[in-house]
């Protein structure tokens, strides 16, 4: 059995979610201890529970000390992961995309298709944006053989949540080609939405696209914003998110959610100035991205070539844990290469 000591590295609730992804999708039973040690609530709470069970669903896990608040527990996968649907509400608003990012790996190699309906929060700070999912890491790993469809069926906010979202796999019928993107190239286009619920008055959507934009075209990229006045969340909220396609086939996004005190204004520029730093680093992919496709590249046949903007402690710590599950893992700056498992 795989031990892994969820306090080194970041120390985040990730190294969970992905330790379990893998496991699932390997059918290597794991041993993790520490989880989230360092935080001010260590242990799991209901959005790592709601994900290691979702994860068990898919494999016939047997599970040892799996609760709320826990911080070492089994993991063993008994069964190859299987398709089908599946609902999952993780209770709170925790983070629904974080959730479906969690099963992602191991649905791209299920034995069928699958159809998962997660309610949760959906738009939120430290979580993956369900638009960047969407318009950059699903476009990126269709070119891995996988296909990978999102949607928000309702929005969701803290502290409220109730949110849902959709999530499609069509998993790959062989192993995950590598993913060879060294390149950034030139910028062709750069899109995006503003998403606001309940805010239309307000012009929430508006301000953000048009602060946004006005930013972005200053530094020579025009930029065409989708405006989305939503009105089916339980609460009001907001987001925004942008994604620049290149002449070498990269695309890279950006993305900001709505907080209290936090103006439409300061969200466009916080958004432009993100997507500005990562373009003007030469990433062949975003910030987010770049952790996010750790645990795909780990499970392709071959090795996978990528340019960080910048050396998170994600990435570092997403590349760490597919070494301890057998990839090897090389990175000069940031220049990234996983050769994979072949899975």
């Amino acid at each position: 059995m795989l031990h892994i000591d969820a306090a080194q590295q970041s120390g985040s609730g990730t190294i969970v979610r992905l330790a379990i992804s893998l496991s699932a999708l390997l059918g290597e039973p794991v041993r993790i201890t520490h989880a989230r040690a360092r935080r001010a609530k260590p242990g799991l709470r209901p959005q790592h529970l709601a994900a290691v069970k979702a994860c068990a669903e898919l494999c016939g896990a047997r599970l040892e000390g799996v609760e709320v608040g826990v911080q070492d527990f089994t993991f063993a996968p008994r069964t190859p992961p299987r398709g089908g649907h599946f609902v999952w509400d993780i209770g709170t608003a925790g983070s629904a995309t974080m959730l479906a990012l969690g099963v992602l790996p191991v649905a791209c190699r299920a034995e069928g298709p699958l159809r998962a309906r997660i309610t949760g929060g959906v738009f939120q700070d430290f979580a993956p944006s369900p638009h960047h999912m969407q318009h950059v890491l699903a476009p990126l790993l269709a070119r891995m053989g996988v296909a990978v469809e999102l949607r928000v069926v309702r929005a969701g906010y803290m502290p409220a949540g109730a949110g849902v979202i959709e999530l499609r796999v069509t998993p790959a019928r062989k192993p995950l080609e590598p993913l060879e993107l060294t390149a950034q190239g030139s910028v062709r286009e750069v899109v995006g939405v503003a998403f606001s619920s309940h805010l239309e008055e307000r012009r929430v959507s508006e301000r953000m696209a048009h602060a946004c934009e006005e930013r972005l075209l200053a530094h020579g990229f025009p930029c065409r914003i989708e405006r989305v006045h939503d009105v089916q969340a339980v609460q009001a909220g907001a987001s925004l998110a942008v994604w620049a396609d290149t002449n070498t086939g990269a695309r890279l996004g950006a993305d900001r959610a709505g907080a209290p005190r936090r103006s439409s204004e300061a969200i466009g520029h916080f958004v432009a100035e993100q997507l500005l730093a990562d373009l003007q680093a030469g990433g062949s992919v975003d910030r987010h991205a770049a952790d996010q496709l750790a645990p795909f590249a780990a499970l392709a046949e071959g090795t996978t070539r990528y340019v960080a903007p910048r050396v998170t402690d994600h990435l570092t710590t997403n590349l760490w844990l597919a070494e301890r599950f057998g990839a090897k893992v090389s990175r000069h700056g940031r220049d990234v290469r996983v050769q994979g498992l072949a899975r």
